[in-house]
């Protein structure tokens, strides 16, 4: 299927009264892949932008780009809106426009120049549609405020999945991992080490100690900084995929596992050692 819009990679094809309401630019640390790679991603819109987004359903995904259904969050959260991310990548750029929605007609341009190998200029244009000038400007304004918030977030996110992918994937060391004495290791619950290059997440679930990979194993979110809900899962703060800590296989159906678990050891002097079989 090709996008609903005609002639989607051109500006205004429907001949609306547009105003560019508003421009932003900045720098992001992450290479062109990683911001493609992003701007492909739904999935993410409702979990890391929780704060803009309540509900992403996707109506279609090719590589053209997607069209979904979306609702926004907080006093905006009855907000539905229909948008379509068109990719023009001969020029390197995209458009999300709003299909239907409470402004339909809205184009959102973001052009991507490569600067170094982990460095990428975005250079974005708000053009909407049937608005005054000093309401375009007022609209504008506060695209720019929304817009400076996706990208930090984003940003942060491409950072650390380029670290994780550059850091390589590790098999679990052969020997335990002393983590010392007992009552030691719970005062300083929950905590993260690292093992053979693997980081591992230690908690306190129910009275029981825990371990578990803390990396998603879908786009390598760190799951270090969720804490397990009273079934005992945590939830990818990316892209909502939820895992039991205890077997490491998803809790939602997707057939994901975060890897082998390692085993927590006592032994008779309360000494702690993480211990992969």
């Amino acid at each position: 299927m090709a996008p609903l819009q005609r002639s989607p990679t051109s500006k205004n094809p429907n001949g609306l009264p547009m105003r560019l309401a508003a421009t932003y630019s900045r720098d992001i640390s992450a290479s062109p892949a990683r911001i493609w790679e992003n701007v492909r991603d739904w999935e993410h819109l409702p979990w890391l932008h929780a704060e803009s987004f309540s509900s992403c359903k996707i109506e279609e995904a090719a590589d053209w780009g997607w069209r979904a259904v979306t609702y926004g969050a907080g006093a905006a959260a009855a907000q539905r809106s229909v948008v379509e991310l068109v990719i023009d990548l001969p020029r390197s750029r995209y458009v999300s426009r709003t299909l239907d929605g409470p402004l339909p007609g809205v184009e959102i341009w973001t052009a991507l120049t490569p600067i170094e190998p982990h460095r990428t200029r975005v250079d974005v244009e708000f053009h909407l549609p049937h608005l005054s000038g000093a309401q375009a400007g007022k609209a504008g304004a506060s695209l720019v405020s929304l817009y400076t918030r996706l990208w930090d977030e984003d940003e942060a996110m491409m950072i650390d999945r380029q670290a994780s992918l550059d850091a390589g994937r590790h098999v679990p060391p052969p020997a335990p991992v002393q983590l010392g004495d007992l009552n030691a290791l719970r005062a300083s619950l929950p905590v993260t080490v690292e093992a053979g290059g693997i980081r591992v997440r230690i908690v306190d679930h129910g009275g029981a100690l825990r371990a578990y990979p803390a990396r998603c194993p879908h786009l390598l979110a760190p799951l270090d900084r969720t804490v397990p809900d009273a079934q005992g899962c945590i939830t990818c703060p990316w892209h909502g995929y939820r895992f039991d800590i205890t077997s490491g296989l998803s809790a939602d159906g997707r057939g994901l596992t975060l890897g082998p678990i390692p085993a927590i050891d006592i032994d008779s002097s309360d000494r702690v050692s993480l211990v992969w079989r």
